[in-house]
């Protein structure tokens, strides 16, 4: 898998603070990043920005966009930079656009996956898209796992699964043969990996 892209990750939450008039509750841009992550994976075989993803109480975060919404300090100078260039806090929970998108840092089907998820689910709530990511199996498998530990890391394969219950999104149809295909893809990815260590 490719290196986290913190430009891209920047422009995400900026695109969704945008989106939202300006500004929008951190837990919120962060589902939305999620449903438009678990798209673009389905459909293309990739994050858009290429973070881990972690299962937590709610829900599964983008572990390093999650630092960029919340100016942590395991932000690099550089990252930090471009990230107080685009986006700034307001309330503990807020975070607000400082200057328009750039849209250079994506691809079309990076900004197809972010339309797809702000119209399936920017009219939600924090709370509704919470209830909503807690319906899919590659967080429900780490359900139990998340009593006794506070997050814990997903598996990119479990992303590929359909939701138990029928009428929830699946984010882009897969069929069985998409599906295993893009599980040799995923298998074939880490074996790379495995060698340029």
């Amino acid at each position: 898998m490719e290196a986290f892209d913190y430009r891209k990750a920047t422009q995400c939450l900026n695109y969704f603070a945008l989106k939202a008039g300006k500004s929008i509750d951190k837990l919120r841009v962060l589902k939305l990043i999620y449903f438009a992550d678990r798209y673009h994976l389905r459909k293309y075989d990739r994050f858009i920005t290429n973070d881990i993803y972690f299962a937590m109480g709610l829900g599964p975060v983008a572990s390093s966009t999650k630092d960029i919404a919340e100016g942590s300090e395991f932000l690099d100078e550089t990252e930090s930079q471009y990230a107080n260039e685009y986006l700034r806090t307001g309330t503990q929970h807020e975070l607000i656009s400082n200057k328009l998108v750039d849209t250079d840092v994506f691809s079309e089907s990076d900004i197809e996956a972010l339309d797809f998820a702000w119209n399936k689910f920017g009219h939600l709530s924090s709370s509704d898209l919470v209830e909503l990511t807690h319906k899919y199996p590659e967080w429900n498998r780490n359900k139990q796992a998340l009593l006794l530990n506070p997050r814990i890391e997903m598996k990119i394969e479990d992303f590929l699964d359909d939701p138990a219950i029928e009428d929830v999104e699946k984010c882009f149809e897969l069929t069985s043969e998409d599906r295993k295909e893009l599980l040799e893809q995923l298998e074939e990815m880490r074996c790379i990996e495995y060698l340029w260590r």
